[in-house]
């Protein structure tokens, strides 16, 4: 297994998928997984610590964690299968450690507002496509994107549910 950390979020030039970074503590190897878009906007909102009015998703399962005296010790990014990364969340409970399926995205999410570490199993780094770190200049510009897109979000933009 292999420590990385989230370098940054990009966009795929081909799709306008959101992708996000993850970098060996070396700075040597990075491993791009593409994700959703409200997985991306999560990610992003912890990265860039924008307040939301309400907690979100991930913030609750955070809110929860604590609630119940759990701790996240750290998140793996374990396998791939057909193009599909894989993931589990390891939970300290107890005194019993517990693991948790997860989409990369969701447990990235958690571990950077727990400050978990982020680990890839090494068949998944041997089995996927490792990318060149893009330059300086292109993630800048694609955390400029970012930026603007949280600056322009509302309150309303996140939608209202009637029961």
């Amino acid at each position: 297994m292999l420590e990385m950390k989230v370098k940054g979020l990009a966009l795929d030039p081909s799709t306008n998928t959101p992708i996000v970074i993850l970098e060996d503590l070396e700075e040597e190897r990075a491993l791009p997984i593409w994700v959703g878009i409200f997985e991306a906007n999560a990610i992003a909102l912890e990265m860039e610590s924008v307040p939301t009015p309400r907690p979100m998703t991930h913030d609750l399962i955070k809110n929860i964690l604590e609630g119940i005296q759990a701790e996240v010790s750290r998140i793996v990014v374990n396998d791939l299968q057909d193009n599909t990364f894989y993931a589990v969340i390891f939970l300290s409970l107890n005194g019993t450690e517990v693991t948790i399926d997860s989409r990369p995205s969701d447990a990235i999410a958690l571990a950077l507002r727990v400050d978990a570490p982020i680990y890839v199993a090494k068949k998944v780094l041997d089995e996927a496509r490792l990318i060149d770190l893009p330059d300086q200049e292109q993630l800048e510009d694609d955390k400029q994107q970012w930026k603007e897109w949280l600056d322009k979000l509302r309150p309303e933009d996140f939608g209202k549910y009637e029961m």
